[in-house]
C-alpha cells in the first residue's frame, strides 16, 4: 500500500489557445508513434524504479504525471530538432502525441503502485513470515508465497487488464454528462496543451533544462554519499546526526529519531507534496517517536516482557504496527463513506438535473462563442472514435474467465468461486472509486483492497484466510485503481482532444509494459537490497502492516499487546474525528488541519523522511512568498529532478551491491567525549 499524493487545480481559462485551436486533428492511429512507444517503455521503466524505492522505504508516492508529460515532451521534442538537423523528415509532434506518452507512462508504473510490490505481494514472504514471529498466533508457516518473476508476471497480466474494461463504456457518462472534474487529469491537460504554444514550449524547455540540472545534482550527490555509506547501515550521511545527537539517539527507543539524511527524494516529494501533507507527516513524527514510543518504552515489564526484540510483535513493536493500522483505516473508512455519500448525492442530483458538479468555468464575455465552439469540438471528438460496448463487455468477460482459472493455481487458497465472486461485484467498486476520484482528485484504490483483505480472510479462516486475504486485496486494488487512472486519462484525452481509441490503446500497452518493467525492476531491488529488514534502508513497511491486516481478519483482537486495543480504537476514533473536523470547519481553518493517513506512515517507519520532507516543503514555501510565478513553473521540475536523478542512482548502486563492491569508507559519528 501506498499514499498516493496529488493536488487539484482548478481551470478558470481555455484550455486550448487561439493558436492551436485551429490544428488538424490527426487520426487517432497517427497519434500512437514508435517513438513514443519508446519514449514510454524508457520513462515507465525509471518511473518504477522510483515507484519501487518510495514504496519500499515510506509509502508516500507523489504525483508523477506532470514529469510523465514534461520529459515526454522534451525527448520526442529533441528527435524531432535533431532529424531536422541532419536532412531527416520527422513527423511533427502534437499535443496528441504527447498525451498518449504520459498516458502510457502513468500506466506502466501505476502497476508499481497496484501491484502490491511493496504491500500485498510483499507480505507473503518468509522475511515478513519470520519477522512476526513464527509463535505469533495466526502466522503460519504454510502461509508463505516467495517473490518469483514468473508468478508476478503472470499475476499482473491476469488482474491487470480488467479494471481498464470494466468501465470504458462510461467514459461519455463520466466525462461529458456528469462533467466530472478529474483535477489532475485536468491539470496535466492544461500543462500538455501550454506545451504546445510557442510561449508554452518555451516555458517547457527552461524547465526541462531545470529538471535535467537538479537530475544531474541529484545523481551526483547519491553517487558522492555511496563512497562514505560503508558496510551495514550505521554509516555515510543517511546516518547524519544534522539535528544533534540526542535528537539523533532516544533514551529509550535502541533507533534512530529525528535527523536529516541529506535524500534528495524525500526532499523532492516535500516540493510536490501539498503542505498539509508535509506538516501532517512531521506531526506524525512527533507524536509518535517524540512522545508515544518513548513512554510506551517505560512500561517495558508492565504492559509487555521487556526482554523482547525490536521487532517482537509481543513488545513495543506491536504496538507500532496497530496504531498504524489504527489510523490508516479510520482515515480510510471515512473517507469511503463520505465519497459514496457524494456519489449517490451527485448521480440523484444529475438525474434530476439540479447537479452542482465543479465545472469548468466559462467566462461570459466575447470569447464566450469561442468557448462554447472549442467545448462542441471536443466532444465530437470524444465521441466520435467510440469503443463498442460489445466490445468492452466481452474483453472483461473473458479476462475475468481467464483470471478465475488462473490465479487459483497461484494462489491454491483462493478459490476459484471466490475469484469469481471479486470479480461480479468490481465494476461497482470501480464506478464508486472513479467517480470519487473525479470529484475528490482521491483514489481510495487501497481501501477498497483492505475491504476485500478482511472479508477473504475471515471467510477463509485459520486454513489458507492470510495467503487468501492478500491475494483477493490484489485483485480488487488493481481493478478500482486502474479504472479511476483510466477515467483520469480519458479526462486528460477530452480536454487535449485526444481519441478515446488512442487513450485506451495506450492504457493497453501500458498495462502491458507495467506488467513485466514493475516486476523486473522490483526483482532488481529484490536480489540487490536486504529488503524487508527493519533496522536496513528498504525496511518495505506496509509488508508487515498488511499481514498483520490479514491474520487479524483471521484471528481477531486476541493476540495484541496489553492496553494496544484500547490506544488503537483511541487512534481510530481521533481519525475519524479529524476527518469530520477537516470538513465541517471552514476552508481558511481546515487547511492547518493535519491528514490522519499522513500522520500515520512515520508511526511505523521512523522521523527521518518526516525531517527531509519537512525542509522541501519550507523551501517551496519561501520559495512562494519570494517569487510565487517562478515557484509554480519550476518547482515541480526541481522536485522530479531531485526524485529522478536518485532514483536512477539506484540502479548502479544496486549493480555494484549484486557483485559484492562495498562502499570505501564509513563515515560514522560519536560525542567528542
Amino acid at each position: 500500500m501506498g499514499t498516493e499524493v496529488t493536488s487539484a487545480a482548478e481551470i478558470s481559462k481555455p484550455l486550448l489557445s487561439a493558436e492551436n485551436a485551429e490544428e488538424k486533428i490527426p487520426p487517432w492511429k497517427e497519434q500512437i508513434t514508435v517513438r513514443g512507444l519508446l519514449v514510454s517503455a524508457l520513462l515507465g521503466s525509471l518511473f518504477c524504479i522510483i515507484t519501487h524505492k518510495l514504496n519500499l522505504t515510506v509509502g508516500v508516492i507523489p504525483s508523477l504525471n506532470v514529469a510523465a508529460g514534461l520529459l515526454g515532451f522534451f525527448f520526442v521534442k529533441s528527435w524531432t530538432e535533431l532529424a531536422s538537423r541532419i536532412g531527416l523528415w520527422s513527423k511533427p509532434f502534437t499535443r496528441q502525441e504527447n498525451t498518449v506518452i504520459q498516458t502510457c507512462v502513468v500506466a506502466c508504473y501505476g502497476l508499481a503502485f497496484s501491484g502490491g510490490f511493496g504491500s500485498y505481494m510483499l507480505s507473503m514472504d518468509q522475511r515478513t513470515y519470520e519477522l512476526i514471529g513464527a509463535d505469533y498466533p495466526g502466522n503460519r508457516a504454510e502461509d508463505v508465497k516467495n517473490p518469483s518473476l514468473g508468478w508476478m508476471i503472470g499475476f499482473m497480466f491476469v488482474v491487470s487488464f480488467l479494471g481498464l474494461f470494466s468501465l470504458v463504456t462510461l467514459r461519455k457518462v463520466m466525462v461529458i454528462d456528469y462533467k466530472l472534474t478529474y483535477p489532475s487529469g485536468t491539470a496535466t491537460a492544461l500543462l500538455i496543451n501550454s506545451f504546445h504554444t510557442s510561449t508554452g514550449a518555451e516555458l517547457a524547455e527552461k524547465q526541462v533544462r531545470c529538471l535535467g540540472k537538479y537530475l544531474s545534482i541529484s545523481f551526483f550527490w547519491s553517487c558522492f554519499k555511496w563512497f562514505f555509506s560503508g558496510v551495514g547501515d550505521s554509516c555515510g550521511f543517511d546516518n547524519f546526526p544534522s539535528l544533534g545527537l540526542v535528537a539523533f539517539k532516544n533514551t529509550y527507543l535502541p533507533v534512530r529519531m529525528f535527523y536529516f539524511d541529506f535524500s534528495p527524494t524525500y526532499v523532492g516529494c516535500g516540493l510536490i507534496c501539498p503542505h498539509i501533507v508535509n506538516c501532517s507527516v512531521l506531526l506524525g513524527a512527533i507524536v509518535s517517536w517524540g512522545f508515544l514510543w518513548p513512554f510506551i518504552s517505560t512500561k517495558a515489564g508492565n504492559w509487555y516482557p521487556d526482554n523482547l526484540g525490536s521487532s517482537d510483535f509481543k513488545g513495543l513493536y506491536g504496538y507500532k504496527v496497530f496504531i498504524a493500522i489504527s489510523l490508516i483505516l479510520g482515515d480510510g473508512l471515512y473517507n469511503l463513506i463520505k465519497i459514496v455519500i457524494i456519489t449517490v448525492k451527485e448521480i440523484v442530483n444529475a438525474r434530476s438535473k439540479q447537479t452542482s458538479l465543479p465545472l469548468v468555468v466559462s467566462p461570459q464575455d466575447d470569447a464566450s462563442s469561442h468557448l462554447l465552439t472549442e467545448e462542441k469540438l471536443r466532444e465530437e471528438t470524444f465521441i466520435k472514435d467510440s469503443i463498442p460496448s460489445w466490445f468492452a463487455a466481452s474483453g472483461y468477460i473473458g479476462l475475468a474467465a481467464i483470471s478465475t482459472a488462473v490465479i487459483p493455481n497461484i494462489f491454491p487458497q483462493m478459490r476459484w468461486y471466490l475469484v469469481l465472486a471479486c470479480y461480479i461485484v468490481a465494476p461497482a467498486l470501480a464506478f464508486c472509486n472513479s467517480y470519487g476520484t473525479g470529484l475528490t482528485d482521491w483514489s481510495l484504490a487501497s481501501t477498497y483492497g483492505k475491504i476485500g483483505l478482511f472479508i477473504f480472510a475471515s471467510l477463509i479462516g485459520s486454513k489458507g484466510g492470510v495467503i487468501a486475504g492478500l491475494a483477493a486485496c490484489g485483485v480488487m486494488m488493481s481493478i478500482v485503481s486502474t479504472a479511476a487512472d483510466l477515467m483520469q486519462d480519458f479526462k486528460t484525452g477530452y480536454l487535449t482532444l485526444s481519441s478515446p481509441k488512442s487513450m485506451f490503446v495506450s492504457q493497453l500497452i501500458g498495462t502491458a509494459l507495467g506488467c513485466v518493467i514493475a516486476p523486473l525492476t522490483f526483482w532488481l531491488y529484490w536480489t540487490a537490497f536486504d529488503i524487508g529488514s527493519p533496522d536496513g534502508v528498504y525496511k518495505a513497511p506496509y509488508a508487515v502492516i498488511y499481514r498483520e491486516m490479514a491474520i487479524l481478519g483471521v484471528e481477531g483482537f486476541s493476540a495484541l499487546p496489553e492496553h494496544c486495543l484500547e490506544l488503537c480504537c483511541g487512534f481510530f476514533v481521533a481519525a475519524l474525528a479529524i476527518n469530520l473536523l477537516r470538513d465541517v470547519t471552514p476552508t481558511t481553518v481546515s487547511k492547518y488541519i493535519p491528514i490522519p493517513m499522513a500522520m500515520a506512515v512515520p508511526f511505523y517507519i521512523g522521523a527521518y523522511f518526516a525531517i527531509d520532507m519537512f525542509v522541501g516543503t519550507v523551501i517551496l514555501f519561501v520559495w512562494e512568498q519570494l517569487n510565487k510565478k517562478e515557484a509554480d513553473d519550476y518547482a515541480g521540475a526541481v522536485a522530479s529532478g531531485l526524485i529522478c536523478g536518485d532514483g536512477i542512482w539506484t540502479v548502479p548502486s544496486a549493480i555494484l551491491s549484486i557483485f559484492r563492491i562495498d562502499p570505501p569508507i564509513c563515515m560514522n559519528f560519536v560525542p567528542s567525549s
